[in-house]
């Protein structure tokens, strides 16, 4: 008995054959060739069903006698009718049904891959690599299964080889940096440069050892797999600017420094403003940002904030209106400030030349912030005494102190904790005339947006390289990662909706490759008012 057998090929397309069973075993009788979308699939089926309904196979002589089948030669006798029926007339000729060869939803590929050349990415003369991209956005998936996702788009795909070869391009040939350049051109024509927001995040791998990059390290999610260091500097508005990749083990704040200065050197840029969060303040990184003529905002750890505001303290007590903000100053290094500044009300106003020794900071209290550490404070109160009533299992607790092998409440740290919630500090080096403080508080809390960038590249482009190995591959991974991110957050600046509700509206619109009466015809898909108005609204101002 013959079949029609598919088979996935080495390259990713798929092989059409018709088989049969011989002694058992199974025998290739004819291949009718190789399919890279589901229009050419659909055709060799079609054409391997022709050939196992061929007339001209002949019949199995089973050795039975075949029963002639009795025949009328005289139709049955019908009443006369005065009137003729509709049926009896002549019916005129029908038109023969279309039948659907394939369609795709190339509406949606054509409106991303003009974003993409809007953007100036076809700076990289190379469609293999825009398609991964434009892929990589529609639905995330690996290298060998983009094909079908690109078939669906209505593209001829290329091989498995030649996508591996386009990895390999865009990691040798510095496609990287090529980006980089385009979206900082983009930035800094539609927005503004001056100010650049950093923060970085942890990608894991399903890998049992470590090697020179993936390595066991500080993850926030407490994983103990092997994973890289991602850094990401965006704009004030989270347009991506450069992508970094660093070894696992790497603490956050040894990213900060190799990523801005080679920002700072491909750009040529002499003045801006590098915001991240408390996690990368350390004094070498303040020293070394200062040392490089950029300037800077950093969240400060609240452990400073009893030096940094004795002098609101000192005058004020524990009262703060809400929104209030001291302009002070707080110590470089170990050296302490000066103790006798607490004998005038008023706080410093730090300039380099006067405080070489200390830096600006911005602390501000908020009521809202205050409540929610007030929460925090007597949930991890209630904890501690439950450790020490033996409540809980004995382990490290905050406001838990052991003296002479006693646990016992140190209620002098809870009640220096309740003083200060509600308070929050930002270090930075700008003088008070270039910047006042309102704007530095403002700045710092655009971080949301690097923040929103990381959420859209870890779930809507996932991210994570599941399927990559060697570290060439992970920085290929990693620039379509970053192409497709530039890609997305524009969609989203031009038309107000997310990415995912963008590819809900245009991935239905689909045009229809028809066979009717012979003749091939594509049929393009009926745009409503919506679409269409989506579709303007992507194209650049």
């Amino acid at each position: 008995m013959a079949w029609i057998r598919r088979v996935r090929t080495k390259s990713g397309a798929t092989a059409v054959q018709i088989a049969e069973s011989v002694g058992g075993r199974r025998r290739i009788v004819r291949h009718l060739g190789s399919a890279r979308d589901e229009a050419e699939l659909g055709l060799l089926i079609a054409q391997a069903e022709e050939l196992l309904a061929d007339d001209r196979q002949g019949t199995l002589d089973l050795g039975l006698t075949p029963t002639v089948a009795k025949s009328r030669m005289i139709p049955d006798p019908s009443p006369a009718r005065l009137v003729t029926e509709q049926s009896d007339r002549q019916r005129p000729d029908r038109v023969p049904r279309a039948r659907v060869i394939k369609s795709a939803a190339n509406v949606l590929y054509e409106a991303l891959a003009d974003v993409y050349a809007s953007l100036g990415f076809d700076v990289i003369d190379d469609d293999v690599f825009r398609d991964l991209v434009i892929a990589r956005i529609v639905e995330p998936t690996s290298l060998l299964d983009a094909d079908r996702v690109l078939a669906d788009l209505g593209r001829t795909a290329a091989s498995h080889s030649t996508r591996k070869r386009a990895l390999r391009r865009a990691h040798t040939n510095a496609f990287r940096d090529l980006i980089a350049t385009a979206c900082f051109t983009h930035a800094a024509t539609n927005g503004d440069v001056s100010l650049v927001l950093y923060d970085t995040t942890t990608l894991y791998f399903e890998a049992e050892k470590e090697d020179d990059l993936r390595k066991v390290g500080y993850s926030k999610e407490r994983r103990v797999d092997p994973q890289i260091v991602v850094g990401l500097l965006v704009d004030r508005t989270g347009f991506p600017l450069e992508i970094g990749c660093y070894e696992g083990n790497q603490a956050e704040t040894a990213t900060i420094i190799p990523i801005v200065k080679a920002f700072q050197a491909r750009h040529q840029l002499s003045d801006m403003v590098v915001v991240a969060d408390a996690g990368m303040l350390s004094a070498a990184n303040l020293h070394a940002l200062d040392d490089a003529g950029l300037r800077f905002i950093v969240g400060s750890r609240l452990t400073k904030a009893p030096s940094d505001l004795a002098t609101h303290f000192a005058w004020n007590g524990d009262h703060a209106e809400d929104g209030q903000i001291v302009d002070t100053v707080t110590p470089r290094g170990k050296r302490p400030l000066d103790p006798n500044r607490t004998d005038r009300r008023s706080e410093p106003v730090w300039t380099p030349e006067q405080f070489p020794h200390a830096w600006r900071a911005v602390w501000q209290y908020r009521r809202k912030r205050a409540l929610r550490d007030e929460q925090t404070l007597n949930a991890q109160r209630n904890r501690a005494i439950d450790v020490i009533e033996g409540i809980r299992a004995q382990k490290s607790a905050r406001f838990v102190k052991t003296k002479s092998g006693a646990k016992d409440f140190d209620e002098a740290a809870y009640t220096r904790a309740m003083t200060l919630s509600g308070w929050k500090g930002y270090v930075t080096n700008i003088e008070r005339s270039i910047m006042p403080a309102a704007e530095v508080v403002e700045s710092y809390h655009d971080l949301w947006h690097v923040e929103r960038s990381f959420r859209m590249s870890k779930t809507d482009l996932r991210a994570r390289p599941m399927f990559a190995r060697t570290r060439d591959a992970i920085e290929a991974h990693l620039t379509i990662v970053f192409a497709a991110l530039a890609v997305s957050r524009t969609v989203q600046d031009r038309t107000g909706m997310s990415i995912r509700r963008f590819l809900r509206i245009l991935k239905p619109l689909r045009s229809a490759v028809v066979e009717i009466n012979g003749t091939i015809t594509t049929l393009p898909p009926a745009l409503g008012d919506v679409e269409t108005q989506l579709l303007d609204a992507l194209k650049p101002q």
